[in-house]
């Protein structure tokens, strides 16, 4: 269809202006620049997350290949960042029987050792495990917990520029979709002395929320960790007093890895989000995750932590 010169140049105009508007209303998902920076990479925090919640783990589920693969990947994570294990090569093995079902668990374990009070153990854990494939779909399990165990790789970046003052060990947990039976096993089976475990910091899904709210479960249980934790920052609130059995919200003491060390009488303190809509769902997956609050609470979880390391455990 033919057009004369000035209706031409008109809409010519109108396409461009279209444009540049439709360029300025998209959202951006810009990594933001964390301070202090050197802390850890952020987008290899985005990076690992997103590997572990592909198709090709397959959900992650105990005792399948995807799981092996997931074992795998972390343990060269933490090879790479020097990290030693507690147990040979990383992996402590367990087998149990759930539904008439035998599996077989590897939970997977580095270790710090504290420059200031090295037979004090703190256990920051998450579990890798997730739900597996379920009439043909895969549960990737983005949020529910590659998000946690993306975190736990955070540590260790962090570790490596900045030594703890306790020793610290990093739980990578099998078999918490089926009972929590990977941390009841390393309570139960303990390497180090159980009383030498001073304290649990546990992630399980941080990576996402619409109300960019941080939930922080354990302080009305052990009140004296309550100090080390920030009311608000980075744009989070950091919510306590809730979710831990005192009948403001669900009671989350027990939902879980935090609940075999808090049943041991460990302290404990467990951070996550409300569930979501795609909780235990197959569209739980990486383009889900929001980059800004995922970072921004593995900042303030870093955070806490650096405040209990300096405090008497």
């Amino acid at each position: 269809m033919n057009l004369y010169p000035s209706k031409f140049y008109l809409l010519l105009f109108s396409i461009l202006l279209f444009n540049c508007n439709a360029q300025k209303k998209k959202p951006s998902i810009n990594i933001p620049k964390l301070v202090p920076q050197n802390w850890f990479d952020g987008e290899a925090l985005l990076n690992r997350l997103q590997i572990l919640s592909s198709n090709e783990y397959e959900g992650r589920r105990t005792g399948t290949k995807g799981a092996k693969k997931a074992k795998i990947y972390i343990i060269d994570q933490l090879e790479a960042l020097n990290i030693n294990p507690l147990a040979t090569n990383y992996t402590q093995s367990f087998s149990f029987e759930s539904r008439n079902k035998t599996y077989e668990g590897e939970n997977i374990l580095g270790i710090i050792k504290g420059s200031k009070f090295p037979e004090k153990y703190i256990v920051i854990s998450a579990h890798y495990d997730h739900e597996g494939i379920k009439d043909g779909e895969i549960y990737n399990g983005a949020d529910d917990d590659a998000s946690g165990t993306s975190a736990l790789i955070a540590f260790a970046e962090y570790f490596k520029k900045h030594p703890p003052k306790h020793s610290v060990i990093l739980a990578a947990v099998d078999a918490e979709e089926l009972g929590l039976k990977g941390s009841k096993f390393f309570v139960d089976h303990s390497i180090i002395p159980l009383k030498s475990i001073k304290l649990n910091l546990n992630m399980d899904m941080i990576g996402r929320s619409d109300t960019s709210e941080l939930y922080v479960v354990g302080t009305n249980h052990y009140e004296k960790l309550l100090p080390a934790i920030p009311e608000k920052n980075l744009g989070l609130q950091i919510i306590t007093g809730q979710h831990d059995g005192t009948g403001r919200g669900a009671n989350w003491t027990n939902s879980s890895d935090h609940a075999s060390f808090h049943s041991k009488g460990i302290p404990f303190l467990y951070f996550g989000v409300e569930d979501h809509k795609d909780y235990h769902k197959p569209t739980d997956d990486f383009e889900a995750i929001q980059p800004v609050f995922y970072q921004n609470a593995v900042y303030n979880i870093i955070s806490t932590f650096i405040k209990l390391d300096n405090m008497t455990l």
